[in-house]
C-alpha cells in the first residue's frame, strides 16, 4: 500500500485517502484524510498529523474523539502534537484528533447519519467496519484499513466518561497483552481496569490483529478539565518516551502505582427517572451497605436512596444532577 493523494487541497493541506507512513519523508506532515460522503454527495475529511523519525522505530497511532462528545481526548491529542512537532522522534506517531466528524458536530456521543434505518450509532461497537455495511460501517471501514491498521504497532485511543458522568485518569488494559500492561501504568493513571476486551470496540479489535493498545479516559465528557489533559499529555509522553519514539534528555516521569487496578465492575443506575444527589465522591473506598445516592423527584421530595452491594471503590458517579431510567449514577470497581 502507498500513500493515495488527491487532487483536491484544503486550507493549503494536501487530501489523501490511504496513508503509509513509510512513504513519507522524515518531519512534521498534515493532511484531509477522505473518509467518506454525506448525504447531498459533499466529501467529508478527518484531519490527519503526522511526525516521522529520520531512525526506525516503533508506529505509534493516538485516536480521539470516537465519541463526539469526548473533549477532552480532542484536547490531550492536540496537545502531544505540539510536543513532537519540535521533538526528535525515532520511528513515527501518526494523531487522528477527531475520528467521529458527525458526533462532534452535533455535541453527541453517536455517529449522526441521514439514514432513517439507522439514524444514530455508537462507533465504538462498529470495529472493524464494514464496506457493505451501514453509513456507520463504511465509515468505521475505511477509517481502519486505509489509516489506522496499516501504520500502528502500538495504539492510544482517548476519551471521557460519557456526558453527564464523570472518570478519574482511568486506563482500559488486557493484561494478557506484555505491552498493553505496560503502556497502562506508563500513563501513571489513577486507575487500571484488566479488560478482556468486548467485540466491536477499538482497543479490542487493535489486540485482536497483534496491535497492543490501551484506552486512556480523561474525566468528564463535553467539559475541560484542563489539569487531567495536561497529566494524560504527560502520561502519552511517557509512554513515547519509554519505547524509545520520543528522544528527549533522556529525564521520564517518575513512576507511581494506580490507587487501584481491578478486573470487576458494578453500575449501579437509577431505577426511575428524577435528579440524583451522589454522596460519595471519585476514588473514594465504599463497604457493602454504605451510602451512593439520593433520589429526589421534581418537588424535591426524597424518593429513594441507592446503596453499595458490595465493597469497591468508587470509579464514576453523575455530575448531571437530572437522571433518566437506567442512567449510570454510580459506577464501582474491585
Amino acid at each position: 500500500m502507498a500513500t493515495e493523494y488527491l487532487a483536491d487541497v484544503i486550507d493549503g493541506k494536501k487530501v489523501i485517502q490511504r496513508l503509509d507512513v513509510s512513504d513519507l519523508s522524515e518531519g512534521e506532515h498534515t493532511f484531509w484524510f477522505r473518509i467518506c460522503s454525506n448525504a447531498l454527495g459533499q466529501w467529508l475529511h478527518l484531519p490527519v498529523m503526522v511526525y516521522k523519525g529520520s531512525k526506525p522505530g516503533k508506529r505509534f497511532m493516538i485516536t480521539a474523539g470516537v465519541h463526539g462528545d469526548e473533549y477532552n481526548g480532542v484536547l490531550v491529542a492536540q496537545k502531544v502534537a505540539s510536543q513532537l512537532a519540535t521533538a526528535d522522534i525515532s520511528g513515527s506517531v501518526v494523531i487522528v484528533p477527531t475520528v467521529n466528524l458527525s458526533g462532534m458536530l452535533s455535541h453527541s456521543r453517536d455517529y449522526s447519519s441521514n439514514d432513517p434505518d439507522h439514524s444514530t450509532a455508537n462507533l465504538n461497537r462498529f470495529f472493524p467496519g464494514d464496506k457493505n455495511g451501514n453509513e456507520a460501517q463504511r465509515y468505521v471501514y475505511q477509517l481502519w484499513n486505509h489509516l489506522l491498521k496499516p501504520n500502528a504497532d502500538l495504539a492510544i485511543d482517548l476519551h471521557t466518561q460519557t456526558s453527564g458522568t464523570i472518570y478519574p485518569l482511568y486506563v482500559f488494559a488486557d493484561y494478557r497483552l506484555t505491552d498493553a500492561l505496560k503502556m497502562a501504568r506508563l500513563m501513571n493513571p489513577d486507575v487500571i481496569f484488566d479488560d478482556p476486551g468486548d467485540p466491536g470496540i477499538l482497543e479490542t479489535v487493535w489486540n485482536r490483529h497483534n496491535i497492543p493498545s490501551i484506552t486512556v479516559e480523561v474525566g468528564v465528557g463535553r467539559y475541560s478539565d484542563y489539569p487531567l489533559i495536561d497529566r494524560t499529555t504527560k502520561g502519552v509522553l511517557n509512554v513515547l518516551n519509554n519505547y524509545q519514539v520520543l528522544i528527549d534528555d533522556g529525564a521520564a516521569m517518575e513512576m507511581e502505582p494506580p490507587f487501584l487496578e481491578g478486573k470487576d465492575l458494578i453500575s449501579i443506575r437509577a431505577e426511575t427517572g428524577g435528579f440524583y444527589q451522589p454522596q460519595v465522591e471519585l476514588l473514594q473506598p465504599v463497604k457493602e451497605g454504605d451510602l451512593l445516592s439520593i433520589q429526589t423527584d421534581s418537588f424535591g421530595k426524597e424518593v429513594k436512596r441507592y446503596y453499595a452491594p458490595r465493597s469497591g471503590v468508587v470509579l464514576s458517579l453523575n455530575v448531571e444532577p437530572m437522571r433518566a431510567t437506567g442512567a449510570l449514577i454510580v459506577r464501582l470497581i474491585h
